[in-house]
């Protein structure tokens, strides 16, 4: 088992009488399915529909104090916290910061979860393990209590991008993309049929509509690894952007259509002179690029 602290990861607290209904009245996932042991991937949007912040939603035990914790981006931890104080009103909610006492640590690659902290199983994809939320100084003690590998948070991008899930901030821009580009419907952060939330009208229509043109996709390169952030080029023409990259691996945000035409057309695809090649992660239901679609 190999275990990692996650620095570019956050924690805000939300907690009071009315801490889950308030959430669910704003995130993309169904609160009444959080409970503890049992997290979700969620996020906030804008009322036009794209992400503002992504986060996974835990919940403690009410003898360890209750509460809901998202882990989320660290950069983003002090904006989340003004966005969802703008919303509380009248609600009776705290909403708080974390980030300085408490971090995040990710296992993986082994059956198995901590004991230490506030710990779940990664409701995105079951390959990527379990986190747990927990002060930073006792990741040593973690990791050693489940005979884990204590590795640099750089091996855990590495399997992430390898299972080809998408990093907010890297591989896909917060406050320009839609839940569907970066893949939030396929790796369970969206529940379709909960009941209203912000941005709700926007990511229905592009569900029922299936209008999601562009997504964050997996792709390989056999040489050198590409500069993040370059564009992907089909020729000429630019039908995308590189995310993080790692071991052969990457993720970049890519026009579908344009993929497609390319393939028909035989033109390779390259980002900084250095051909990529688009690849079909196992857990995508989407249409791709190629295939023909099912009848």
């Amino acid at each position: 088992m190999q275990a990692a602290l996650l620095p570019d990861r956050g924690v805000v607290k939300v907690s009071g009488d009315d801490a889950r209904r308030f959430l669910n009245g704003l995130v993309t996932n169904d609160m009444a399915k959080v409970q503890p042991g049992a997290a979700r991937y969620a996020a906030l949007l804008t009322p036009q529909g794209k992400i503002i912040a992504d986060f996974i939603i835990a919940e403690a035990m009410t003898e360890d104090g209750g509460g809901f914790f998202l882990d989320c981006p660290l950069a983003l931890a002090g904006m989340l916290v003004e966005k969802l104080a703008f919303y509380k009103l009248r609600a009776k909610v705290a909403i708080e910061d974390r980030s300085a006492s408490l971090g995040v640590m990710a296992f993986w690659d082994g059956a198995g979860q901590s004991d230490d902290g506030l710990s779940y199983a990664d409701p995105r994809l079951p390959a990527l393990g379990t986190r747990s939320i927990l002060p930073p100084d006792l990741a040593t003690e973690a990791a050693a209590n489940l005979g884990a590998n204590l590795a640099g948070h750089e091996a855990y991008h590495a399997h992430r991008i390898a299972l080809g899930v998408p990093r907010g901030g890297e591989d896909f821009s917060y406050l320009d993309t839609f839940p569907h580009e970066a893949d939030m419907d396929q790796l369970a952060g969206v529940d379709f049929d909960k009941g209203c939330y912000v941005g709700q009208e926007v990511v229905s229509r592009v569900e029922h509509r299936s209008t999601a043109r562009s997504r964050v996709v997996p792709i390989t390169y056999d040489e050198f690894s590409p500069i993040p952030g370059l564009p992907v080029m089909a020729g000429d023409k630019q039908i995308g952007t590189l995310g993080t990259t790692a071991r052969g691996r990457g993720l970049a945000m890519l026009r579908l259509d344009r993929v497609a035409d390319a393939l028909a057309g035989g033109t390779e695809l390259t980002a900084g002179g250095i051909a990529i090649h688009p690849v079909k992660p196992a857990w995508a239901t989407f249409p791709w690029p190629g295939e023909t679609p099912a009848s």
